[in-house]
């Protein structure tokens, strides 16, 4: 008797847990399959496009349950990179970023919805330049499979639009450069 006590226990414990539970991925930053980028309107004229060159996060993902997708990324703002080396500089500055005073930038997300089969809104709150604003990320799953060094990956794009003034940044760039779109490639490896 105590031996059918114990198995049916065992049993409801197996079937009582979550079928399908979130799989926890590292965003690939050493092999760079990810890229954090953005651009900015140059006088209406041109685009002017960047990245954060040095950057680190996690996410969890799972298909059945999107109240359990998760994302936290980490910013280093002086990695700022615009292929010119005075323009980095001026971003890294008071008028912009100001790395010193604010070296890190982050995101953690509050929820997910999905959207579509792929496709999903992230909402989260971004610390940046002092600041903390719930944002919205629009995100499409790209894909997800095995890799050629025995591992699993995932992988998404995003993007969202920021009003500088948001966060604090007043630099007068004209009113076509009021807004910066930023646009996130993210590659992860599952744990």
């Amino acid at each position: 008797m105590k031996k059918f006590i114990a198995a049916s226990a065992i049993s409801l414990g197996l079937f009582s847990a979550p079928l399908f539970a979130a799989e926890n991925y590292t965003i690939d930053t050493k092999g760079m399959h990810a890229f954090v980028e953005f651009k900015i309107s140059h006088l209406g004229t041109s685009w002017l496009k960047g990245r954060f060159n040095d950057f680190n996060g996690t996410f969890s993902y799972d298909d059945k349950t999107p109240a359990n997708n998760k994302v936290s990324v980490t910013i280093k703002t002086a990695s700022v990179d615009t292929n010119h080396a005075e323009r980095n500089k001026h971003l890294r500055s008071k008028d912009f970023l100001d790395t010193d005073k604010f070296p890190e930038a982050k995101f953690e997300s509050t929820k997910v919805e999905k959207t579509g089969a792929k496709t999903a809104n992230i909402y989260g709150k971004l610390s940046l330049h002092g600041v903390t604003k719930d944002i919205v990320i629009a995100a499409t799953e790209v894909g997800a499979g095995n890799d050629p060094w025995g591992g699993f990956r995932r992988g998404f794009e995003g993007t969202t639009t920021l009003k500088l003034k948001d966060f604090g940044i007043n630099y007068n760039l004209g009113p076509a450069s009021e807004t910066v779109e930023m646009h996130l490639n993210i590659e992860g490896i599952r744990q």
